[in-house]
């Protein structure tokens, strides 16, 4: 039992009653306060993401408009932000590949066609900075709305832990957030980017060499590599896409009857932390993002003819990946090269034939 206080002074028994209330309110009120700072914290993060997709939204239809009064574009951008593609069912995985693919490409060409009318211009590299541009303006307006709705369901339920969860999920979703509005303008004027790395590499071997589309996007050339036949796929530049490499690849082998002795590609990928921008890394096996439809066909027909695939990588982060082309992964082209090299000299010998296939999104970059 605490003495009793008495008129002019006992110092520390008024400090142990402090101590025992803050105490007692922090073991009854504790979690409610705890749950007050948190919402407070997301609060200002779901401002920062709601400011950052609508600016992305902002310079995505001055874009489309092309000096045309924005609101001529603003309801159809708006629509087609929220498009959605929803994939096959997976629960019997036979055959699923070719649906993916179906849908995947009739969303593609629906939305590049719903661009290419909202810009009133056949101009394809402007069509495809447009499409891009509405591709990363969706992602950061789902961003914002799955954030949203995870922060109004904890303050409807007051779940706290709902809410910590968030919390503890928001540094990785807005450094994603921030690399994708960081996008917006590097794509805007249609500058290489990060992930162009893999064509980039390709483009050199184009030099002074023709090319031919041989699938949507894609082209491919053939030349002389140090005593072999080498044929180059990447995407067609300078639009910003990525390409049907697998195709490319099946109609080489398939289509044209080449025997290759190996698939080589080069690609960007993702840095951990504390590993160097532009540092390369060698591997095995299909180097190539995305649903893994592409990825799929590649180790199909790889598999069935005996061709070995091997993997140039190049890390960065997913920032300089979707931002202008940094210096050190420019310059890393030249060592995917000097990869390559060594990959034709010592896994092939002379009169053989080989792909090497650039893989990325080509913005900006030409054959």
């Amino acid at each position: 039992m605490l003495p009793p206080l008495q008129l002019g002074g006992n110092t520390s028994s008024l400090v142990t009653l402090a101590y025992f209330v803050l105490l007692i309110v922090f073991v009854v009120f504790g979690q409610q306060l705890q749950y007050l700072i948190s919402i407070g914290g997301v609060s200002r993060s779901l401002v920062r993401l709601e400011s950052a997709k609508d600016e992305a939204a902002r310079k995505t239809r001055d874009v489309l408009a092309g000096g045309r009064p924005p609101e001529s574009v603003e309801k159809r951008l708006a629509k087609l932000i929220e498009y959605v593609t929803i994939m096959p069912e997976t629960l019997d995985p036979g055959g699923v590949v070719p649906k993916i693919e179906l849908v995947v490409r009739s969303s593609d060409v629906r939305t590049r066609a719903e661009v290419k009318e909202m810009m009133g211009v056949d101009d394809p590299v402007r069509v495809s900075v447009g499409q891009n541009l509405v591709e990363v303006t969706s992602s950061l307006t789902m961003i914002y709305k799955v954030v949203r709705h995870y922060y109004l369901t904890s303050r409807r339920t007051r779940s706290y832990f709902t809410l910590v969860q968030l919390q503890a999920s928001l540094p990785q979703i807005s450094e994603m957030a921030e690399a994708l509005s960081r996008a917006v303008d590097s794509i805007a004027k249609a500058q290489p980017i990060g992930d162009g790395l893999g064509p980039l590499a390709a483009s050199r071997l184009f030099a002074g060499v023709p090319g031919e589309r041989v699938a949507r996007d894609t082209v491919l050339s053939r030349r002389e590599f140090r005593g072999r036949t080498l044929y180059v796929v990447k995407a067609e530049g300078p639009m910003g896409y990525v390409g049907e490499p697998d195709v490319a690849i099946r109609k080489v082998v398939e289509g044209m009857g080449v025997s290759l002795s190996a698939i080589v590609m080069a690609d960007a990928a993702l840095k951990l932390e504390g590993e160097d921008t532009g540092e390369l890394v060698e591997g095995m096996g299909a180097a190539i993002g995305g649903i893994g439809t592409e990825k799929f066909r590649i180790e199909e027909v790889a598999a069935k003819n005996s061709i070995p695939i091997y993997a140039i990588l190049v890390k960065e982060s997913q920032a300089e990946a979707l931002t202008v082309m940094r210096e050190e992964i420019a310059g890393a082209a030249q060592s995917v090269l000097d990869a390559l090299a060594a990959i034709v000299d010592a896994k092939t010998k002379e009169g053989d034939s080989l792909l090497f296939a650039g893989v990325g999104n080509t913005l900006g970059i030409g054959q």
